[in-house]
């Protein structure tokens, strides 16, 4: 089974650059897309023997997470079901008879951390969410976190301590999504790798010189990692200032 996740920072522009080349290629039974920025009605999308699922913010232009799955969930969902969070079409649910598949686009703190008392609150929920959906079956998780989690997940730590992504705060709340038994899959494979990022800036010609960050995941239940077969961070594809990272499992 294998899955994909890619924040394309708009699908109308990732389109014009190669996106449906990588989606035919790429072959998934999941594709998860965060950072849409599109509405209902804004794009046709053929893509045969997939389901397609979208949420969209309520402002134009913004946000917005969509999946594409070749096997019909038995259910799906819209949101944490908490009012303030879900005006800006972050998360879509997926449930399956052994699984939920959670996609998600988790909020950016912000220049001068403008939305990082927003982003404690919201992720405190989100692992409430998350664990309830796990009280009930295993989950995985996958999207644009919007946090490098350890030094060795961006090329300059030191420089970027405390700016949007990067904060004790931010950091210390993936510490306690982990610690609650997910498991962050990239690492369990190459705990100790470095250099591979999946975010790039576009100023300073950041990707030419590889100065990134590593906030694109994929996080799965304590009780999945039998399954795990690989996961991968796909750094050659353009399109995005983020690359598709992916999953393996039995």
């Amino acid at each position: 089974m294998k899955l994909i996740s890619w924040n394309v920072n708009g699908l109308r522009a990732c389109l014009t650059k190669g996106f449906l080349d990588f989606f035919h290629e790429a072959d998934a039974d999941f594709f998860c897309l965060q950072e849409t920025k599109l509405q209902p009605g804004q794009i046709s999308l053929e893509l045969p023997g997939y389901e397609q699922y979208w949420n969209s913010a309520e402002k134009k232009g913004y946000s917005g997470t969509a999946v594409f799955t070749r096997k019909k969930p038995l259910s799906v969902s819209y949101g944490l079901g908490i009012a303030q969070h879900d005006h800006e079409g972050r998360v879509i649910t997926l449930e399956y008879e052994d699984f939920f598949l959670v996609t998600v686009y988790t909020p950016n703190s912000q220049e001068g951390l403008a939305r990082l008392d927003y982003r404690m609150c919201w992720e405190t929920d989100f692992l409430a969410y998350l664990k309830g959906l796990e009280a009930r079956r295993p989950v995985i998780v996958c999207g644009d976190l919007n946090v490098a989690h350890q030094e060795i997940d961006l090329k300059n730590p030191k420089t970027n301590r405390k700016n949007a992504g990067f904060t004790d705060e931010e950091r210390g709340k993936m510490s306690t999504l982990l610690a609650s038994g997910f498991v962050d899959t990239f690492r369990y494979f190459y705990p100790d790798q470095t250099g591979i990022y999946s975010w790039w800036s576009y100023r300073f010609q950041a990707r030419a010189k590889n100065a990134g960050w590593r906030i694109d995941y994929f996080l799965v239940s304590e009780c999945l990692k039998e399954r795990l077969l690989d996961a991968g961070i796909d750094t050659q594809v353009m399109g995005s200032d983020h690359c598709p990272v992916e999953l393996i499992l039995k």
